[in-house]
């Protein structure tokens, strides 16, 4: 399924270098066809307010791959760990049954991914079928994270996250 131009033109992302992060939160290995998503946001929220010396209130949806991410490759067994986050000032007083992460930071393509969690495959799909193969960048084996700001609604149609893409020059 190809994008209509207007929509691309919306998609170009930005080209960001992000500094190392440090993250706070809980991770749970998983696969599209063994999803455990709301698993892991359900036991992350309730839990998040005993996260000190927080930055701010952004979350971190991230992915980590094995290997390096071919999205020809890529099926709904694919195993990745997803990691539910937040950053913070330090790693002192960490909450029982959370871990911390380092986010190593790096080059990345931003995108923002407009509506429901529905539609997000046509973003991922753009991404690495459409804008990736015609850039001047190919990808990077670091972790890939949706940025979750107050935009971000995973119900609601005029929702908003940041799709972090980690890149490289060819």
């Amino acid at each position: 399924m190809k994008i209509k131009l207007n929509e691309i033109i919306k998609m170009q992302p930005r080209i960001e270098i992000l500094p190392e992060k440090k993250l706070v939160g809980k991770s749970i290995k998983m696969s599209l066809a063994n999803n455990k998503t709301n698993e892991l946001w359900s036991s992350f929220m309730p839990k998040k307010r005993e996260i000190k010396n927080t930055i701010g209130s952004d979350l971190y949806s991230i992915q980590i791959y094995d290997k390096l991410l071919n999205f020809k490759d890529f099926n709904p067994q694919t195993e990745f760990l997803k990691c539910a986050m937040i950053e913070t000032s330090d790693f002192d007083n960490i909450p029982e049954n959370m871990e911390t992460r380092i986010l190593k930071g790096g080059l990345y393509a931003v995108f923002i991914h407009k509506g429901q969690l529905t539609n997000f495959h046509k973003t991922t799909q753009y991404i690495f079928e459409q804008w990736l193969p015609s850039s001047n960048f190919k990808l990077d084996k670091r972790e890939h994270f949706e940025l979750l700001g107050k935009k971000y609604n995973p119900t609601d149609e005029n929702s908003e996250e940041e799709v972090w893409i980690p890149i490289k020059q060819h």
